[in-house]
């Protein structure tokens, strides 16, 4: 049994809540630390800027009214797995406006695990068949079938990345545009994408019944 299907027999065992989540990171924080097996000065710096941006997306999310009417109709029970960690700044953008969205409806479920605690099933889901990349959603059904999945980032802010790394920016000039682009946005672009990707997972569940 690989490392996906025993986490889904047992339930999601061990699994975080976003709540949970949010409470290991600060929890970590006191001690110094960050989630993951590197412990180093910048990526606590980062961790740490992460929750003022999270706090900003709990406080200040405001889905649009197709969002919440499309989130609020969805009654098939799905689980989505949640692959991140603390100090992943897009993680920091993304997934409290999925958590979100999520909430409006009463059947969704969702279950953050830590990358680095679980690359067996990271592995299974890397970007271009190579790459690690966070956050990482995957829409499960409950007969645990992997109906999609939806990361690391919005489509314009990966275009944007790749035109900074074409042009040689540095890696703190990359983070600065980065965060700047989520700012501006203001989610739009999370929550077009996240909510083709659930139509496209509920299509596939509706087929396969």
């Amino acid at each position: 049994m690989n490392a996906l299907k025993k986490l889904i027999a047992e339930n999601y065992k061990n699994t975080f809540s976003y709540k949970s989540y949010r409470e290991r990171i600060d929890a970590l924080h006191l001690e110094g630390k960050v989630t993951g097996p590197v412990q180093d000065e910048h990526l606590l710096e980062y961790s740490k800027l992460n929750v003022h941006r999270m706090d900003r997306w709990d406080k200040h999310t405001k889905l649009s009214d197709e969002t919440v009417s499309f989130f609020s109709s969805i009654v098939e029970p799905l689980d989505v797995l949640i692959i991140s960690e603390g100090w992943c700044g897009d993680a920091a953008q993304i997934v409290p406006v999925v958590i979100k969205m999520m909430e409006k409806s009463k059947s969704i479920h969702a279950h953050i695990i830590l990358r680095d605690d679980h690359l067996e099933i990271m592995d299974m889901f890397l970007t271009n068949g190579k790459s690690r990349s966070i956050p990482m959603f995957i829409i499960i059904d409950k007969q645990g079938q992997v109906l999609g999945k939806y990361g690391p980032r919005p489509e314009k802010s990966q275009i944007l990345m790749d035109e900074l790394k074409a042009s040689c920016a540095g890696k703190d000039q990359i983070k600065e545009k980065l965060h700047l682009w989520y700012a501006r946005d203001k989610h739009a672009e999370i929550e077009k994408e996240f909510m083709s990707v659930m139509k496209g997972a509920l299509e596939h569940a509706n087929r396969t019944l």
